[in-house]
């Protein structure tokens, strides 16, 4: 099968037509917001020539079901530590955290540019199996971004289990998953996220975290970047680890035209 990527090494292309993405793979430090911030900025300062940043689900405190412990307002610490780094790096930084706003808990994920922009997503399904549905409200709201002449859908860990939610109706190029997602079901994750970039005919990419949190549940990474035909780009083992990508568009497109799956889809419209 023939990959639709180019790792590790960008092309000579215009930036319209390539983006190189980051994708930092690590262990969190419980409830630990500072410490984690240092440790990304020393894995961000290993990356260079990219355009995105990628970090797992609630990258500053783990997967925690104590929001009103670790939540920060859209003016907070990290925030502001993802601003002034995108600027610095002159790169897009994207990943989830715990934000409060209107007496209100949410897993939102940030897509932060060079230019101070922000663009965020509330997490849609809230994981009913560990009670985030009790501790967070659930996002209604689905945020396409362009960036760099691309259309990137985000979405967060158990999200990746509803298909409708991320069908592709708006015609994105890049579906990105942040998670925590544990050992004992990561074949649903690596199953799924090449489901989705089969079904929607885009690329797929997965950041999900490694080690052992505080209530003794185990990630074992398994980030990955999946071409539109569902052929698996990158792959991460079990540890921390900082993978680079350049996904081209050239190719994106002829499989859609080629194949024209797309225009078969059924129509439909979501009722929240």
């Amino acid at each position: 099968m023939k990959k639709l990527a180019k790792p590790e090494k960008k092309s000579n292309s215009t930036m319209e037509e390539t983006l190189t993405i980051g994708l930092i793979q690590s262990n969190l430090i419980w409830e630990n917001a500072t410490y984690n911030r240092i440790a990304f900025t020393e894995k961000i300062d290993r990356l260079t020539n990219v355009d995105i940043i990628i970090l797992p689900e609630m990258f500053n405190t783990g997967f925690t079901m104590n929001p009103e412990r670790v939540a920060e307002t859209m003016t907070g610490d990290t925030i502001k530590w993802m601003l002034a780094l995108a600027k610095q790096k002159n790169i897009a930084i994207t990943g989830s955290l715990v934000i409060e706003e209107n007496n209100q808990f949410f897993n939102r994920l940030l897509f932060v540019t060079p230019d101070g922009h922000i663009r965020h997503y509330d997490k849609r399904h809230t994981f009913t199996f560990a009670g985030e549905h009790i501790a967070y409200t659930a996002g209604t709201n689905q945020e396409i971004i362009e960036y760099k002449g691309w259309r990137i859908f985000p979405l967060i860990c158990y999200d990746l289990r509803f298909p409708v939610w991320s069908r592709n109706t708006m015609l994105y190029d890049v579906l990105i998953y942040v998670a925590n997602w544990p050992k004992p079901r990561i074949h649903a994750w690596d199953t799924l996220l090449a489901a989705r970039a089969i079904e929607n005919m885009s690329y797929s990419i997965g950041v999900n975290r490694v080690g052992t949190d505080q209530n003794e549940h185990e990630y074992v990474g398994h980030s990955a970047v999946y071409d539109p035909l569902g052929a698996q780009l990158t792959s991460c083992n079990d540890r921390e680890t900082e993978t680079v990508i350049t996904l081209d568009k050239s190719p994106l497109i002829e499989a859609r035209t080629r194949f024209n799956f797309l225009n078969d889809r059924d129509n439909f419209r979501l009722i929240l």
